[in-house]
Formats: structure tokens, C-alpha cells, sequence
């Protein structure tokens, strides 16, 4: 979904000229492709490649050049036909994005000199990715930067998903939903574009309780950018109190047999403490996800407890330097001693979010 043409598009209103895609093949019959950004600077912070490795104590490469992958989503994948395997694309695309990286075209829009090397650096890869442009060539070790939870979707439908979790946590699901059906909240399901405004003021409240500046106008303006880009694809479950004011939303895409968690906000000042968070990011999601054939749901980075509590398996996210000569080479113990560091603060003291890390190696980091 990510990769998608509508989300590049959007992507593409948020940094004009800069978001485009390397493939390999003929424009009529592509064969692999990666979205890329040429970044001069860069307004997400988590996309900040130079800040994230400083601040791990390795190396940078500066803050500017080419980046595989797109500044919103968090989740960056090779697409290819279904004739390559995913090494073979990227190989094929691993000398491409090498090539584009010495383009005159980036090096202008990136704001980098002739005479200096520009960073091809490759933001929120998943584990298979990762190795296959090891194998294709890459020699930079990957450094953690994230994980992503996702949550399967069991046979069974709604009740095959409560089984799955065990009694003590379906027992905490069923009180969960039940407090907030009791609450009395009247739920829309609606697309983006008939909900721009209350989404955007509910996400300005989350964020001010945060302690974060928030543009209620700005933020609606963004959904309306992201409604018009995904083309009808949007999907938003609006939760209301009995007369009718806004108090909580959650936008997600359906996209082949995933769902995908993109926002969600809330009134907090208007809850009454009947789980509303969990209610309509969580169930209300998942109840409509075990009909439509989707088979897992992909919830994000961050909050890692409240998702492995409710299903969730924890992967790792990694930035990669594509770059051929890159600064991490030769690091491998700086930055297996920083990946490490950086799992433990992930995970924290949870027995929860350790337990839930899908990959066992990825657990003895800990």
C-alpha cells in the first residue's frame, strides 16, 4: 500500500518534485521498482537518517542525498514481477539506485556538490529486504531503527480472533468492547473525504496532549491531499457521543489481504473511559477486517504493549546504506552493540513486547 501509486502521489504533494520511484525493465513492462526521495532536508524526524545514527553513536553521511523508500509510512518494500524472485530484484536494482544517486538531477534537487559523494540510504526496510541487498552486494550492516507490529487475522472471523488471543487477554477484549458499547457512542464508517475536518481537529487534540504543536487546519488539509490522492481508498470509522460531537477516529486502507492502520486521534477532554482507544483503533478494525478476507493487520511503529496485547508480532525495521562506499562499512560490532541498545530501549522492561518478537535472533540481541 505504501508503494501504491495514490500514496506516492500524496507523498509526492507533500515534497513536490522530489518523490519518484528506480526501476528496472521497460516503462511498458517494468520488472522491479522502489520508491525514492531526493532529500534536501527533511520534515519527519523519524525519516532523519543523519539525526537517528548520531544519535546512536555511529557515523553519518550528512543529512542529504537519496533516500529508497518514501518519507511517509514507515515501511518500505520492493516491488517486483512475479517471474523474479525478491534477491534478483535487488540486485537489479541495487546498481540503479547507485547510478541515480550521481544523477546531476538529484544532486540539484538534494542541494550536494559536484565533487561530493551523495548518501543512498534506504529507511524502513524489513528483514528480507535487508538481506537480499546484503547478498546483492551491500556491504553497511543494517541499524535497527524501529518495530512494526503486525496483528494476524485467524480464521474464524471475530470469535477466531478472540481464541487466538488466550482467556486472559480475550476476557480483557470482551470487557473492553463491552464498556464501550455501553457507553452509548454512535459509530460512522465513512471515507476521508466526508470526515476531513473532524479528523484533522481530532488529531490536533492527541497531538497537543502530547505536548506537540498541532494545526487542526493543517492537518485537515493534509487528509484532504490524502483522500484525493488514494483515489476512494480511504476508510475512516468516526466515533460520536449521543449528540453527535466527534470524539475519536481511526483512518485505514484495505489493501490486498492487509489492513492498514494510517491515523487515528481523539477528544480526551469528551471520553468517558470506556476503552475508546482500543475500541476503535483495534476492534472496531479487526471486526471488519475478518469478513472482507484480510488475513493480518498491519498496525505501525510504536506502542508496541497495547499491540502485542491484542495479537500483535514485532519485526524489525532497518536503515540500510546503499551506498557503495559507505561510512558504516567495517562497523559491524559499533553497530551491532548500537542495534542492541537500541532493542533494549524498544522493548523496555515488558515481558509483553519481548515476547511478542517474531524473530528469535532478533531476541537475542536482548
Amino acid at each position: 500500500m505504501y508503494q501504491s501509486s495514490g500514496w506516492l502521489d500524496f507523498c509526492h504533494a507533500d515534497q513536490p518534485g522530489r518523490v519518484g520511484a528506480v526501476y528496472t525493465g521497460s516503462p511498458a513492462r517494468p520488472e522491479a521498482g522502489v520508491p525514492v526521495t531526493a532529500v534536501r532536508s527533511m520534515g519527519n524526524s523519524f525519516y532523519r537518517w543523519d539525526e537517528l545514527l548520531t544519535s546512536r553513536g555511529l557515523p553519518s553521511p550528512g543529512p542529504r542525498g537519496l533516500m529508497t523508500g518514501q518519507h511517509w509510512g514507515y515501511h518500505t518494500q520492493v516491488l517486483h514481477h512475479p517471474a523474479l524472485t525478491l534477491d534478483e530484484a535487488a540486485a537489479a536494482l541495487l546498481p540503479e539506485l547507485r547510478r541515480q544517486a550521481d544523477a546531476p538531477v538529484t544532486r540539484e534537487l538534494a542541494g550536494i556538490e559536484d565533487r561530493d559523494p551523495v548518501p543512498c540510504m534506504a529507511m524502513y526496510l524489513d528483514d528480507r529486504t535487508v538481506a537480499a541487498f546484503r547478498r546483492a552486494g551491500v556491504t553497511a550492516p543494517p541499524v535497527l531503527l524501529q518495530l512494526e507490529a503486525w496483528i494476524p487475522v485467524p480464521d474464524g472471523g471475530w470469535e477466531g480472533y478472540l481464541d487466538s488471543l488466550g482467556y486472559k487477554r480475550s476476557v480483557r477484549v470482551r470487557r473492553d468492547r463491552r464498556r464501550f458499547e455501553e457507553a452509548g457512542y454512535r459509530v460512522e464508517q465513512l471515507t476521508l473525504d466526508e470526515c476531513c475536518e473532524e479528523a484533522g481537529h481530532l488529531l490536533a487534540c492527541t497531538q497537543r496532549r502530547y505536548g506537540h504543536a498541532a494545526d487542526a487546519k493543517a492537518f485537515a488539509a493534509s487528509f484532504e491531499d490524502q483522500a484525493r490522492a488514494m483515489r476512494g481508498r480511504t476508510e475512516v470509522f468516526l466515533a460520536r457521543t449521543a449528540e453527535g460531537r466527534p470524539v475519536g477516529f481511526c483512518l485505514y486502507y484495505v489493501w490486498g489481504d492487509s489492513l492498514y492502520l494510517r491515523a487515528a486521534g481523539f477528544d480526551y477532554e469528551a471520553l468517558t473511559g470506556a476503552a475508546e482507544y482500543f475500541n476503535v483503533v483495534y476492534y472496531l478494525p479487526l471486526q471488519q477486517a475478518s469478513g472482507r478476507g484480510v488475513r493480518r493487520m498491519h498496525a505501525g511503529i510504536e506502542a508496541y504493549e497495547a499491540k502485542a496485547l491484542r495479537g500483535g508480532r514485532l519485526n524489525a525495521l532497518w536503515l540500510l546504506d546503499l551506498s557503495e562506499r559507505s561510512v558504516l562499512a567495517g562497523r559491524d560490532e559499533e553497530v551491532a552493540a548500537a542495534n542492541a541498545q537500541t532493542l533494549r530501549t524498544l522493548v523496555g522492561e515488558s515481558r509483553t513486547v519481548a515476547g511478542a518478537l517474531a524473530d528469535p535472533a532478533l531476541a537475542e540481541l536482548l
